[in-house]
């Protein structure tokens, strides 16, 4: 079994942290890297901390926007897909790299496999949701996280192959959370309390590019009860820059600490000892989940719906009211449901890769 991986940002990072090392026990596995998420602490860090093997190729793409940074990725891929002649393309999530590697696979008669596949926030305004469904209607075997991404494969009558796999973003948090308990610094470094503070993330192009909702994002920040920590994003500290003002604000803001992007144990003990995450981010959605910790998403729609259906997520959009009502809500009594597969998803995506290409 020959599979080439295309991966790209940080949550794709992560997600082959579950999966790399078990593929390359029943196969040979080249990855691509196309250097979507080029920073090195959104990609080098990664890869050091969680033991992903290093890249085999990086195209360097970089940044720009999304339909040239796809055809840029296109061009770049469709010589390597030549070269390594593999019997599966193996894509993760929905940015640009996911769509670019699925469509060089398909246009290549390479059957691809999608993890991931199914999540629907069905607003298409969303970069993110036209790669998910278009990654998903080019792929011949797509890797569900939830029964609820089953289905929305099923309604759109998918032509590959579905199955319910769990979510590998699950394994790695599981895995790794004792480990980021044990080693990391983070609350010292940042100068904050366990359970007396919060966590933010904000990068999505729907919360940033847009001028107003920047400025709602940072009245909402400067509005927030509690001290926060708010590692800020490339894209954000670009949008930023280009908004002194703004900036400036935020800066002045009080008990909010802004830092540089986190490496993934750093991330992991600061979500873990928060007293809740506000995010704009799907996978992080997830990870406050399994670690139990309270999420307010900064969105009016979420693709992890289940985390809602739970009490454990509460959409907010960038309303500073819905926010510290949603913070004053104390999380559910009880246990949390089993949502991801129970930390086993990436030994299931294994089986059913060399399942199919044994088939083939």
């Amino acid at each position: 079994m020959r599979i080439t991986t295309v991966i790209g940002n940080r949550p794709q990072f992560v997600k082959a942290a579950a999966v790399s090392s078990r593929l390359r026990e029943v196969g040979e596995e080249t990855t691509i890297h196309t250097g979507q998420h080029y920073d090195d602490e959104l990609s080098g860090i990664f890869f050091a901390e969680l033991g992903i093997p290093l890249p085999d190729r990086e195209l360097g793409v970089g940044s720009g926007t999304s339909s040239d940074q796809t055809a840029r990725m296109l061009a770049a891929l469709e010589p390597e897909l030549v070269a390594a002649r593999p019997d599966l393309v193996l894509v993760y999530g929905d940015t640009n790299s996911t769509l670019a590697g699925a469509l060089a696979g398909a246009q290549a008669s390479v059957p691809v496999a999608h993890v991931e596949a199914g999540m629907r926030s069905f607003d298409r305004s969303m970069p993110e949701e036209l790669n998910r469904v278009l990654t998903d209607h080019a792929s011949a075997l797509l890797l569900c996280s939830t029964p609820t991404a089953v289905n929305n494969l099923e309604r759109e009558s998918a032509a590959g192959e579905v199955h319910l796999v769990g979510d590998v973003m699950a394994d790695v948090a599981l895995t790794f959370a004792p480990l980021a308990e044990d080693r990391s610094r983070a609350l010292v470094e940042h100068g904050v309390e366990e359970g007396e503070y919060l966590l933010v993330t904000a990068h999505r192009a729907g919360n940033v590019d847009d001028r107003r909702r920047l400025e709602r994002l940072v009245a909402l920040l400067e509005s927030l009860p509690l001290p926060a920590v708010f590692p800020v994003h490339p894209r954000t500290r670009a949008r930023l820059e280009a908004a002194p003002e703004l900036a400036d604000r935020l800066a002045g803001a009080p008990g909010v600490r802004l830092t540089r992007p986190l490496g993934y144990l750093d991330f992991l003990k600061l979500l873990s000892s928060s007293r809740a995450l506000l995010t704009d981010s799907g996978g992080a959605q997830k990870e406050a989940y399994l670690v139990g910790v309270p999420c307010v998403t900064l969105r009016d729609r979420t693709e992890w719906v289940e985390t809602i259906d739970a009490g454990w997520n509460q959409l907010v959009d960038l309303d500073p009211e819905a926010t510290r009502g949603a913070l004053d809500r104390p999380p559910p009594a009880g246990d949390r449901p089993e949502l991801y597969g129970g930390g086993r998803a990436g030994e299931r995506v294994r089986d059913l890769l060399a399942s199919y290409t044994a088939r083939r």
